[in-house]
């Protein structure tokens, strides 16, 4: 029956990363759509400069006047990059699409559960499906508090390379649960700390937009006129910080979970292992982005590299350590 329900747990992983991929296609197109309705057409600019001395002219007959038109134009200005362009065919169907991917993604998970017998994160392979299938569940639960719906293709992308080198390099059969793992820790403690991952990587995908935006903002980018219709810097950044604020949470009691059960399993609450060690690591450094910009002034560009760069150590964590570094927190299952 194990057998069964890992064949159906492939069918719908591998349904799930073909639909990923059409909405990556449609959340790109979607990109697309939103520099063609960004770019001025030539001679705009000497239209807009005439409009705004007639309103100066106005203005200075009328200050009442002038503040209603200011404020006009500036609403016009701004309108396209608080991000909320539901009107857009493009980017519905691709949200639609990444959730009926996320619930073939789920099934797939599901199933694998069933064919293990216990939840579907012992190694390396479970690992993958469930953390891309947790970020892209966060992303979809995120659109309730925010329009992040800009980030589908960083989203589905991540998905789909998630998924892709989860599926094709780290996949193993149906194995018994090693010793070490069999306890409700297992549940708590990989669970909360794949929450905590999933934020990390949203508030990545935020901080990667930020930098872009922050050199258009700038004027020292050229093209990506998509970025116009998205919100500015300071908005990114400070949507960036709540997001990672949540994963830190989650990151801080992953801590502590993986000490209580550290000791439980060994006998020891810390060995210096090196899970351990880059789990403290990450910590540390997110610890640091949430102090350093909260009480040394660290805004902009130097607290969205730092966000990076603590979401890179993630990632490290996740691949390097499991593959290269031995140790007794290292389930790999290759």
């Amino acid at each position: 029956m194990s057998e069964t329900f890992a064949s159906y747990a492939l069918v719908a992983i591998y349904s799930a990363m073909a639909v990923y991929v059409l909405a990556f296609v449609f959340f790109t197109l979607d990109l697309a759509q939103r520099s063609a309705a960004n770019q001025k057409p030539k001679g705009e600019a000497k239209v807009d400069v005439a409009s705004r001395a007639t309103i100066g002219v106005v203005a200075g007959q009328n200050a009442t006047a002038e503040r209603g038109a200011v404020g006009v134009l500036e609403r016009d200005r701004i309108a396209p990059s608080d991000g909320r362009t539901g009107g857009r065919r493009m980017e519905r169907v691709a949200f639609a699409l990444t959730a009926l991917a996320w619930i073939l993604h789920v099934a797939g998970a599901l199933f694998r559960g069933l064919a293990d017998g216990h939840v579907p994160w012992s190694n390396m392979f479970e690992f993958s499906l469930v953390s891309s299938g947790i970020v892209v569940g966060v992303f979809l639960f995120l659109q309730f508090w925010q329009d992040l719906r800009f980030l589908g293709t960083y989203i589905t992308g991540f998905a789909l390379v998630v998924l892709g080198v989860g599926t094709v390099n780290f996949y193993v059969p149906v194995t018994p649960l090693p010793p070490a793992l069999q306890s409700y820790w297992l549940v708590i403690h990989v669970f909360v700390a794949t929450l905590g991952t999933a934020f990390f990587g949203v508030g990545a995908g935020l901080s990667i937009v930020q930098l872009l935006q922050t050199r258009r903002e700038a004027n020292r980018l050229a093209g990506l006129r998509f970025l116009g219709t998205m919100p500015g810097a300071e908005k990114l950044e400070n949507l960036a910080y709540r997001v990672i604020v949540v994963g830190f949470v989650f990151w801080t009691f992953t801590l502590i979970a993986g000490s209580i059960w550290a000791e439980r399993a060994w006998g020891r609450y810390w060995g210096w292992d090196t899970k351990e060690v880059w789990t403290f690591i990450i910590w540390v450094l997110f610890a640091g982005y949430i102090h350093a910009r909260a009480t040394r002034g660290w805004r902009g560009t130097r607290s969205a590299w730092l966000a990076l760069i603590g979401f890179g150590a993630v990632a490290f964590n996740y691949t390097i350590v499991n593959l290269f570094f031995k140790g007794l927190h290292v389930y790999s299952g290759l």
